[in-house]
């Protein structure tokens, strides 16, 4: 079956001509300079609009993958270092089975509904959103798993159930309803999806140039997928190569500037990373942000990146060494609550049998500690967060007007006007006509489908938020009713701003610091109901980027909402628990979002109120406000000094970028970069646009599928561990890069 669309007016003929005529022949001679072109140059616009994805391969393949999806997420989720469940790697899978199906299942006669016809990518795409999304680990699970961990109390099954899609559901309908502002306009690239959407591409078309991206993908697939099995199981020293640390393997401090193999060792500074699990999922994977590949964030995104990077190792080594908030008492890289003398706090003991704080039982033990670093973190993660608001109304004001021009009279009018009760008949809003020249051309292919009415949006959001108010009480969650419509209420104004942020950019933000101090000072002394509060103001702006992903492809809705009622019944939660207790106190996901929860949501006003002892992590968010305006004056009145260049948020934040994880891959991660969205993009253009994103494709992939197998089969996912035998290059008694093991005690 051809992938071409026949193509149904001179005009529309006229215009497909010249996107082709741009695709094949404009960057031979020219750079792939704007950002909002990129899309256009990689991505194909033409669309075989008969495709169909709803077939029984889909039901089956969704379904099963959702299953597999859903528990590995649960399995990965609480591991000692985050690792997340790939898209690359369920789309790889979904193709395989895919195409298995398609040669396996009978296709005539009777049973021509098993096999219609050849295996699509719109079967590939609708099966990878449902898997995705119920792999996707819900904050509610994190939630759920500190009750168990840290308060010895067993969530009611069916209640965990509710409360998992409601968060997420609040999150994909206003996702949905914001689909204007966030989605349509071209400068909406995300950047993100184009390795796995430029993939579909070669893998299903049967043009010349696709047959040419195909095996380039195949080959760089599987020297990737042989390559992983030296840093991840038999050569691990690859994972972070450091001359300093081989060169004098006693020193602390050498651990703590040039480490970074293992996790929580140290800054990696000048570190050669040769894994491209880490390299493409950056450190800031571990502090919220999506793993994000380097080969496909704008290069402008690219520099604040590496400004702020640049700025957090002086502002870590000054701190520490300047033992400002006593940080040479504590780990230099640590999210865990300490004594003064360094011991671990233990948060029971400030904690009456309503799970509030005892001021009594508070001064017998005092007030916990943070590792200073992680109180960088923590203020540069706010002061980041509140530099993305003035950033974007200076510099993105006339894109972000669309999102609030529904609450215009005259629109709210003509709403109430169109209003149609029976919402399976409304269309949506998409009503712009074909003719528009200013039209985003993937968007115009979008017109040709019908749209997920906003009603479906609404109905979700509502019957969302009615299942949240009953799972609130029924969970003892202690937040009252008007504590979550305020949190609803903070995650719906965020996401304008951090959604258009990761749309621009393909760098996602998290607000879970700036509502948990919110929900700390109007909850004082309730750290769990800090969590539940935390949980759907973070679900509703975190969610509605990832869903907007896939909002781009018909069909989506059904896709994710049926992948995340289906993903929300697959809780392995408790057994896990049950089974790696001692293991799980020490995971990274569940220890940070605890010792979050105690300090903003039990201690706030203790810790961070004025004149208290971590008062500059507050006051973040207001000096925040205010870092933006240099740069916009000076742009203004000095313009060819380019601070348009800067996106002063991501600096902001990744002033903190070091303060978890394995940080030995930022060096290999520049130098990808440079190479990709510089070198390549300026030097070679032509080839950038035909080549780039599926390489980046490729080596996603294959690492990925490596390291599932390897997590069953040798690193204990399924069980008990086989470590690599140890020898000079897998260092199993110490650190990998074989710095100084720092004692903890």
């Amino acid at each position: 079956m051809s992938n071409e669309k026949v193509l149904s007016s001179p005009l529309e003929k006229d215009y497909r001509s010249d996107i082709e005529t741009a695709q094949e022949s404009s960057t031979e001679e020219f750079p792939v300079l704007e950002d909002e072109t990129v899309a256009v140059h990689v991505i194909t616009v033409t669309d075989d609009e008969t495709l169909n994805p709803w077939t029984f391969r889909v039901l089956i393949l969704g379904l099963g993958l959702s299953a597999f999806g859903g528990v590995l997420a649960e399995i990965f989720f609480f591991k000692p270092q985050t690792v997340l469940v790939s898209t690359m790697f369920l789309a790889i899978i979904a193709f395989v089975l895919g195409k298995a199906l398609e040669s396996v299942l009978p296709s005539g006669g009777v049973f021509r509904w098993l096999n219609p016809h050849p295996f699509n990518k719109k079967e590939n795409a609708f099966i990878v959103i449902m898997a995705s999304a119920a792999a996707n680990s819900a904050l509610a699970t994190e939630v759920l798993a500190v009750q168990r961990l840290y308060y010895q109390k067993t969530p009611n099954t069916g209640a965990s159930i509710f409360l998992l899609f409601a968060s997420q559901l609040t999150g994909y309908g206003i996702g949905g309803l914001f689909r204007p502002v966030l989605l349509y306009p071209s400068k909406m690239l995300y950047p993100g999806v184009l390795p796995l959407v430029s993939m579909f591409d070669a893998l299903y078309r049967d043009a010349v140039g696709a047959r040419k991206k195909l095996r380039l993908f195949w080959i760089a697939f599987t020297v990737v997928f042989f390559w992983e099995l030296l840093p991840e199981w038999m050569f691990p020293l690859l994972t972070g190569f450091s001359v300093f640390c081989l060169a004098n393997p006693r020193s602390p401090d050498f651990t703590r500037i040039f480490g970074g193999a293992n996790g929580n060792e140290g800054m990696g500074f000048l570190s050669i990373c040769l894994d491209w699990q880490y390299i493409s999922g950056d450190p800031g994977i571990h502090r919220g942000f999506l793993g994000v590949n380097p080969m496909t964030i704008p290069l402008k995104a690219q520099f604040s990146n590496l400004l702020g990077y640049l700025l957090c190792l002086v502002v870590f080594s000054s701190v520490y060494y300047n033992n400002i908030w006593n940080a040479k008492s504590f780990p230099f890289l640590s999210q865990t609550l300490f004594y003064a003398n360094g011991s671990e706090y233990k948060q029971l003991l400030i904690l009456n049998d309503n799970f509030e704080v005892d001021p009594t039982l508070l001064a017998e033990q005092g007030l916990p500690f943070y590792a200073s670093t992680w109180v960088i973190a923590l203020l540069t993660t706010n002061l980041g967060m509140a530099a993305t608001f003035t950033h974007l109304l200076l510099w993105n004001r006339n894109d972000l007007r669309g999102a609030w021009g529904w609450m215009r009279p005259t629109a709210l009018k003509q709403s109430w006007a169109d209003f149609n009760w029976k919402f399976w008949e409304d269309d949506g809003m998409r009503h712009t006509p074909k003719e528009d020249t200013n039209l985003d051309p993937h968007y115009r292919e979008m017109l040709k489908y019908p749209d997920a009415p906003n009603s479906w949006y609404f109905a979700t959001l509502l019957i969302s938020i009615m299942v949240a108010l009953v799972i609130i009480y029924k969970t003892d969650s202690t937040l009252p009713w008007w504590g979550l419509f305020v949190s609803l209420l903070l995650g719906t104004i965020s996401i304008v701003f951090f959604g258009s942020l990761y749309a621009i950019t393909g760098l996602q933000f998290v607000i879970q610091p700036f509502v948990q101090m919110i929900g700390g000072f109007i909850h004082p002394g309730k750290p769990v109901a800090n969590m539940f509060f935390v949980l759907f103001s973070y679900s509703t702006s975190a969610l509605p980027p990832l869903t907007l992903i896939w909002l781009k492809l018909p069909a989506a809705f059904t896709a994710q909402i049926s992948g995340t009622l289906f993903g929300s019944f697959l809780m392995l939660m408790n057994t896990i628990i049950d089974n790696q207790r001692p293991i799980l106190l020490s995971g990274q996901q569940p220890q940070q979002y605890n010792s979050q929860s105690v300090a903003w949501g039990g201690l706030s006003h203790q810790l961070f109120a004025v004149h208290q002892r971590y008062q500059w992590v507050a006051w973040a968010y207001v000096v925040g406000l205010f870092v933006p305006v240099p740069f916009w004056i000076i742009y203004r009145f000095w313009p060819k000094l380019r601070t348009d260049y800067l996106y002063t948020p991501v600096i902001c934040y990744y002033i903190g970028w070091l303060s978890v994880g394995i940080n030995t891959s930022v060096l290999s991660y520049f130098i990808v970069a440079y190479l990709s969205q510089w070198w390549l993009r300026t030097r070679y253009p032509r080839w950038f646009t035909k080549y780039n994103y599926i390489l980046a494709a490729a080596l996603d992939g294959g690492t990925q599928v490596m390291v599932f197998i390897l997590s069953f089969a040798v690193q204990g996912a399924s069980g008990k561990s086989h470590l690599f035998p140890q020898w000079w290059g897998a260092n199993q008694a110490g650190n990998y890069d074989r710095c100084a093991v720092i004692p903890t005690d």
